[in-house]
């Protein structure tokens, strides 16, 4: 009781300082309306791909807990799996269970042999996915919001449906980015 009573009172003691916020928070909805709106997938593709991410995400958490670190993505039924995982058996194992999720497509496994990666490592990496997505903001032979950008220990996945020259323009945007080793297209070719 007395907990819920002081977020009330820190809620009340903050309401002024939210109301600037609404704006923003409008203004972030609109936003993600207009890349929804902008993207080649159905927003059944897109719930699709969401729930398809969920139930890998839960099967390998439940298989190998802490064991592995694994990121799933994945973009129209695409499925794109990074990170680190202690064995081969583990790494190949990792395939099958995203392979039997219900409307997976195909897998492309790019988890590395390796101990859990360091929490620099990864903040590094998101750092590296943000300014690779602001420079292809920039692009003009490409919509940003045609593209996913996914990054693990330096190196940048891009995904998304393009065509053969927007995919391109992209990979060299992504190249050229300070902090990017490699650049891996998983692509879907629309052309």
């Amino acid at each position: 009781m007395k907990t819920s009573v002081r977020l009330i009172a820190v809620i009340l003691a903050l309401s002024p300082f939210l109301q600037s916020c609404a704006p923003l928070l409008i203004g972030a909805g609109v936003g993600a309306g207009v890349m929804m709106a902008d993207d080649r997938r159905t927003n059944a593709s897109i719930l699709e791909d969401q729930t398809i991410e969920i139930k890998i995400k839960n099967r390998i958490e439940e298989k190998y807990g802490d064991q592995a670190h694994v990121n799933v993505t994945s973009f129209n039924r695409f499925v794109l799996l990074t990170g680190e995982g202690p064995t081969e058996e583990i790494k190949q194992d990792l395939t099958i269970v995203a392979l039997e999720v219900q409307n997976v497509r195909n897998v492309q496994n790019e988890v590395i042999v390796a101990g859990n990666s360091s929490f620099t490592s990864r903040s590094s990496d998101s750092l590296l996915t943000s300014r690779i997505k602001g420079r292809l903001t920039q692009n003009k032979d490409v919509s940003s919001n045609h593209v996913k950008v996914v990054t693990e220990n330096g190196t940048a996945y891009l995904m998304g449906l393009v065509t053969r020259a927007e995919a391109e323009s992209a990979a060299q945007t992504a190249a050229t980015t300070s902090g990017a080793q490699r650049v891996v297209k998983v692509f879907e070719y629309i052309d």
